[in-house]
């Protein structure tokens, strides 16, 4: 029960933080770039982490959980991406909505590649 609760808390912390920085990038631009931003950074920090940071770091696995599918999880959004997606598309850009999947995927797996890369290094040191 306790990890359920922390995974729920933490998950707060991660939506109210992906909302703020939806409403300070303006998520009504052509492109939806809050989205695609988050998706990154949370790809980027979830690879770090998943390569030994936490568990260096912190050794209480509950703790772990809460920040990777608690914070993390809540920070990142991949049903908004589709939803966007669809949006694009509905409303005929067509191109952009391939670029914007594109860039996602692409992006999100070279993004997580240096984030897994940065955290095996800082492990290692």
């Amino acid at each position: 029960m306790r990890k359920v609760m922390l995974v729920g808390i933490a998950g707060m912390f991660g939506a109210i933080l992906r909302t703020a920085i939806g409403q300070w990038m303006g998520e009504g631009s052509h492109f939806p770039i809050a989205t695609f931003t988050v998706n990154m950074l949370a790809t980027w920090l979830l690879c770090f982490f998943a390569a030994g940071v936490l568990q260096k770091i912190i050794h209480n696995q509950q703790i772990i959980d809460a920040v990777t599918v608690g914070f993390l999880g809540a920070f990142s959004t991949f049903s908004a991406l589709s939803m966007e997606t669809v949006l694009l598309v509905e409303s005929g850009r067509i191109v952009l909505a391939i670029l914007y999947v594109g860039f996602s995927l692409v992006g999100g797996i070279m993004i997580g590649l240096f984030g897994f890369y940065c955290g095996r290094k800082l492990v290692a040191a």
